[in-house]
């Protein structure tokens, strides 16, 4: 998936608010853009770290930057919560994500569960499968991606609701979409989050998969990279 206009680059000032971010541009002048990203976003809000905007010239949005990307030591790391569910919807279309292709359809944002929407519902001859996507910024030991970087009582309703699917006969997968390019392996953060390392233990118990991604980013165009292995933690104590 390519921008729309070319992303510039900027010094952070702060994050504040969830979603929006000051920074420096290289002509010195100071902006505020909009952040597409409500989580923790831990080792990417630090003052004086590089950040790519994408502005815009839209009358009708208020800010005319909006935070794409941060890079740190040549690593990328994706920002925009919403640029990998994007990229990927293209992707399962072109039938082109191992693991999850044979599909005629693909629905995103399909109501289930109890006041949810999994992010795609695919739909073939062999039946439905619920696809639920986590995008993991987190890295804390070289080459390994950790999810999640904060407590999520949300992403441990959406285990529970995928359980439900996987129980009733039809396929449900959890699918961590790493966005960073310096990691080769996905597992999860338990002294992070022990509830939702236990929610997955449960959920994989009941039937649901779990695959992993990794994204090649760039400042013009994030793309799906390879599949990654995933190492099961332990349950918490």
């Amino acid at each position: 998936m390519r921008f729309q206009t070319p992303l510039v680059p900027a010094t952070l000032i702060r994050r504040y608010k969830r979603f929006l971010a000051d920074a420096r541009l290289p002509d010195g002048r100071e902006i505020t853009a909009h952040v597409a990203n409500p989580g923790a976003m831990t080792g990417m809000k630090h003052e004086g770290l590089t950040i790519w905007l994408e502005p815009n010239d839209d009358p009708a949005r208020k800010l005319r930057y909006t935070w794409r990307l941060a890079e740190t030591d040549g690593v990328f790391v994706g920002v925009d919560t919403g640029v990998p569910n994007r990229m990927l919807r293209t992707a399962l279309e072109a039938g082109a994500v191992d693991g999850l292709q044979g599909y005629d359809t693909v629905r995103p944002e399909v109501k289930y569960g109890e006041n949810s929407r999994v992010d795609f519902l695919l739909d073939g001859p062999r039946g439905p499968a619920w696809v639920e996507v986590k995008s993991v910024t987190l890295c804390r030991q070289p080459g390994l991606a950790e999810f999640p970087d904060t407590v999520t009582a949300r992403g441990a309703k959406h285990l529970a609701e995928l359980a439900l699917r996987a129980e009733a006969g039809e396929r449900a997968v959890m699918l961590y979409l790493v966005q960073r390019t310096d990691c080769h392996a996905v597992t999860l953060a338990g002294d992070v989050d022990p509830a939702y390392v236990r929610a997955w233990h449960a959920a994989t118990g009941r039937g649901v998969e779990t695959l992993a991604y990794a994204c090649a980013i760039a400042p013009d165009a994030v793309s799906l990279g390879a599949r990654l292995p995933f190492h099961a933690p332990p349950v918490p104590a």
